[in-house]
């Protein structure tokens, strides 16, 4: 569904026109702003400045969507007919079953609609505006296209807006775009064909102001803003069946012709043999009811819900259980960068000095990390203390705590910088307290440089430490008492100010090789995509006491002494490249989707692992020149997207899924969500991610970090895994039972289970043991196997061939069992009792081998599954009581059982599971022999 863009308004651009065409477009003053009755004009012709959110889903309409599967229904048809039969017991049981697997579903789906709302809760509460010529403060939903937005550092952007003037002004538009960096802004004309991460000169919904001040002309509100373009997208955007629930209804709808053919057929052949009608027909669908594994249901629900609990433990949160197992077939997965694969905030990697090269550890803003140089860790450097103390001291960031956890205001690199000295334990306060600032020269695009000037509090302060207690034991030693110049700015601009290096031993003059070096040192810094700033100092020996007779920036930025050199970027996660490293053994294609800079995204890629040789590196102005044919035919061999917008992820997304491939999206900004949404499954980073992403993903990463993606594809993998072997286990039963009673039909046989027989099988033999199989370990080779392939069927033709085979296994011992007591004279009754017994106790005992079908019981481990050992003896104990409980030995017509009788039967139950487990040694043989032959076969 598309949301109708505002009524009367035009969706405009406006980065690539004039201010004075925008301002007669908007019919607006830009100095002026609009007046208060223009103002309410324009609000009720275009609606208020808000997110609308498509209807939602009604609660009653999600939980009938729980009753969509065919399993669900020819259950419920089994019910039904079950009661109608009087067997209420049973009959309720899969109503019980039915209906809560229903309630279930319900409440983990009830939130999947509230995306739109949290888009909507992006708007600012209030904003200042320029009405009737003076500033004024509005509600942000007030807002109308023409008016003039007044914004500083912390102010949410309540609206796109076109920039009028700006000074300083820098935006974090990383919710939106997926810049890692604050964006510098610009007032000026760009082309029609600039990317939205490159529009300097626009500002738009849902950003915020970092640094700076200016003034704006809003030309888009509401659904007409880029953030309520993403609205649309994820409007539009489809969420498909799991793969798991499409396996499920084709199992659906086998059984349902299976039961409507066993029905038939031994109803035909009981009336041609002269039966009753009625107990014929009782018999035929109590048969037909014992071939559906109505406990199926119940054992996906909890095999998807102890996934839940384990992937919780291992930092995922799950919001739609079926989308736990669609893990398990992932066989891509696009993730967004900043955030997701690196930490999520700039920070200082490497440091060059006069005479090192300094690799910083730690990741974010946390204040911890070491400085390794010729593999050891540095502690006592005087040059890098010098320049440690210069990046604090040309600061206009803060480093805070919020919610435990460090915070920062002001730029995400100057907000670096303060971190990086602050490992060395150097703080800001500290800087302020015995250095105050006296005088700022302000960064701006054309200095490409910043200088702050400070002088020491008092002449005592010459020679001693110059940081807290906690800081290393480093002193300048050369401390005059004049004021010290702090300036940091563009390499290739600090470099032709300065005269002098510091080293170790202090300060002497530059030389040519100095010069050259750190010009190489810069290239090779910004080679590995790191952003690189030079730092200087100068101590001024006359500073005016009138400020404002300050010098300019030419007289004081000259004579510099070079302290080195930092390179900052947003780092991947340390545990990431092992992470991708497992994806590729899984047989899983990362792939990175990001809105960053082309040559920041290729070497994070590089650096993790995803981007080799063979692939390719495409930018969304080329995704604009493709069509989605064009896409479909090159998605596979794409391993980097740079520079794509909300619209171009959604087309990523959904060219993978043309191919036939299961497709994760990973994301955090509100950019991410229709991608997210379009994917087979979507997940949503906990701790950096909008509101939007969360409430729109199926998962929830609670750390940020994408080896927990990959710890969830192994436990999704494992619960399909649970779930195959599960389903196994109750159709190798249902096929035993229905091969019994065809082999007595086809020979004119008495039927040698009674109907309460059949149920009692079925609740003894297939409701807990499988419950317990669910809930099998994972095995360790889990990662270790290609994706399963989303067409791949859980019925296909080898799964058929093992289910008659270990059913007519299971079959010949029963109905052995139940010839050689009726052929030595026993009597019918009896016969039917040694015929029951023996098939349940087989059953229970052929449970241990099911946990695998190609590992034997003593290499899975007999007690590594306790569950299933402890609710096999209780299952075998309830059997026994029946034997010799008076009235349950007149309702399932049997007689107790002697211990001989007891051992016979456990023995003859052994069959089965023997021959099954020598079937897997065989397997087992062969495979190494095969193997065997292929390491010694000469290679041409």
């Amino acid at each position: 569904m598309v949301i109708p863009q505002s009524p009367g308004a035009v969706r405009l651009q406006g980065h690539d026109r004039s201010l004075e065409a925008l301002a007669v477009e908007l019919e607006t003053n830009s100095v002026q702003g609009l007046t208060a009755e223009d103002a309410r004009r324009r609000l009720e012709r275009d609606g208020p400045n808000a997110l609308r959110k498509a209807k939602g889903t009604s609660p009653l309409m999600l939980f009938l969507g729980q009753f969509k599967s065919l399993v669900i229904w020819v259950l419920i048809v089994a019910a039904a007919v079950s009661i109608a039969l009087g067997e209420r017991i049973d009959g309720g049981a899969i109503l019980a079953i039915v209906i809560l697997n229903a309630i279930i579903g319900f409440f983990q789906e009830y939130r999947a609609s509230k995306a739109a709302a949290a888009l909507a809760r992006l708007a600012t509460p209030k904003a200042r505006v320029i009405r009737d010529g003076h500033a004024t403060v509005v509600a942000a939903a007030e807002i109308v296209g023409g008016d003039i937005l007044l914004l500083e550092a912390g102010d949410l952007v309540a609206a796109d807006a076109r920039l009028l003037d700006a000074s300083q002004l820098r935006a974090n538009e990383a919710p939106l775009t997926g810049e890692s960096q604050s964006v510098k802004k610009q007032v000026g004309i760009l082309p029609g064909d600039t990317p939205l991460a490159e529009r300097r000169n626009m500002l738009f919904f849902g950003t915020s102001i970092v640094g700076g001040s200016g003034r704006a002309l809003v030309v888009a509100t509401g659904m007409n803003t880029e953030v309520g373009h993403i609205a649309n997208l994820l409007q539009t955007a489809g969420a498909d069946e799991t793969p798991l629930q499409r396996r499920l209804d084709k199992v659906g709808r086998r059984l349902l012709w299976i039961c409507l053919g066993i029905v038939a057929l031994v109803f035909g052949l009981g009336l041609l043999r002269g039966d009753e009608p009625f107990d014929l027909f009782r018999t035929a669908i109590s048969l037909a009811v014992a071939a559906i594994p109505e406990g199926l249901p119940a054992v996906v629900t909890v095999a998807l819900a102890l996934g839940v609990q384990r992937m919780a433990r291992r930092n995922a949160l799950v919001r739609r259980l079926p989308s736990v197992e669609t893990l398990g077939c992932a066989q891509v997965i696009c993730t967004d960068k900043t955030g997701t694969l690196t930490v999520g905030a700039m920070t200082a990697r490497k440091i060059v000095t006069q005479e090192r090269l300094f690799s910083v550890t730690g990741e974010g803003y946390q204040p911890s990390g070491l400085f390794i140089s010729e593999g050891r860790e540095q502690r006592d450097d005087p040059a890098l203390f010098a320049l440690l103390w210069a990046a604090a001291a040309c600061n206009d960031a803060e480093l805070t705590v919020k919610d435990g956890r460090p915070d920062i205001v002001g730029d995400p690199t100057e907000a670096a910088l303060l971190v990086a000295a602050a490992k060395w334990g150097i703080h800001r306060e500290a800087v302020e307290a015995e250095m105050p600032r006296l005088a700022v020269l302000p960064f701006d695009s054309e200095r490409k440089r910043m200088t702050v000037i400070r002088r020491w509090e008092d002449d005592k302060s010459a020679g001693k430490p110059i940081c807290t207690p906690s800081a290393r034991r480093v002193r300048y030693r050369d401390v005059p008492h004049e004021p010290r110049a702090f300036v940091k700015g563009a390499p290739e601009v600090i470099l032709e100010r300065c005269n002098s290096i510091r080293t170790q031993d202090g300060v002497r003059l530059m030389t040519a090789e100095d010069r050259a070096a750190m010009v190489r040192a810069s290239k090779l810094l910004a080679h590995d995509a790191l952003r690189v700033l030079a730092f200087a100092e100068r101590v001024l020996e006359s500073f005016p006491s009138n400020l404002s007779a300050l010098p300019d920036a030419a007289e004081i930025e000259q004579d510099l002494v070079l302290l080195g050199l930092v390179g900052l970027q947003d780092p991947p996660r340390g545990e990431v490249r092992e992470a991708v490293a497992k994806c590729k053994r899984a047989g899983i294609k990362t792939v990175m989707i990001t809105g960053d800079h082309p040559d920041t995204a290729r070497a994070i890629a590089h650096e993790l692992g995803i981007l080799d040789n063979e692939g390719q590196v495409a930018l969304g102005a080329e995704l604009e020149a493709m069509s989605d044919g064009e896409l479909q035919e090159q998605v596979r061999q794409i391993a980097v997207y740079a520079r794509v917008t909300a619209e171009h992820k959604l087309r990523i997304v959904r060219a993978w899924k043309a191919t036939g491939a299961v497709v994760s999206m990973t994301g955090d900004g509100v950019n991410d969500a229709p991608a997210l949404k379009e994917a087979s499954i979507g997940i949503a980073m906990g701790i950096t991610g909008t509101e939007v992403t969360k409430e729109t993903a199926d998962l929830i990463i609670t750390d940020d970090n994408f080896a927990s993606i990959v710890a969830a594809i192994e436990e999704g993998r494992g619960i399909y895994d649970n779930i195959a072997k599960t389903l196994a286990y109750l159709l190798f039963a249902a096929a035993a039972e229905l091969a019994i009673m065809l082999f007595a039909a086809l020979v004119g046989w008495p039927s040698p289970l009674l109907p309460l027989h059949l149920l009692w099988i079925n609740l003894v033999t297939g409701g807990l043991p499988a419950l317990a199989l669910a809930t099998d370990p994972i095995d360790a080779d889990a990662l270790s196997r290609p994706p399963r392939s989303p067409q791949a069927e859980l019925l296909d033709r080898n799964f058929l061939k093992f289910t008659l085979f270990t059913g007519f296994l299971t079959a010949s011992v029963s109905f052995g069992t139940f010839a050689y007591e009726f052929y030595r004279g026993a009597s019918l009754d009896q016969a039917r009792d040694a015929a029951f017994t023996a098939l349940v106790i087989a059953e229970l005992i052929r449970s241990f081998g099911a946990r695998s079908r190609y590992r034997t019981i003593w290499q899975m481990g007999l007690f590594t599954n306790l569950r299933l050992f402890l609710i096999v003896v209780a299952s075998f104990l309830l059997q026994l009581a029946i034997h010799h409980i008076p009235a349950l030995q007149t309702l399932f017509g049997i007689e107790p059982i002697t211990l001989y009788q007891c051992a016979a039967w456990i023995g003859v139950g052994f069959i089965p599971l023997t021959i099954l487990e020598m079937v897997k040694v065989g397997r087992q043989f062969w495979d190494r022999r095969a193997a065997s032959r292929a390491v010694r076969r000469p290679t041409s």
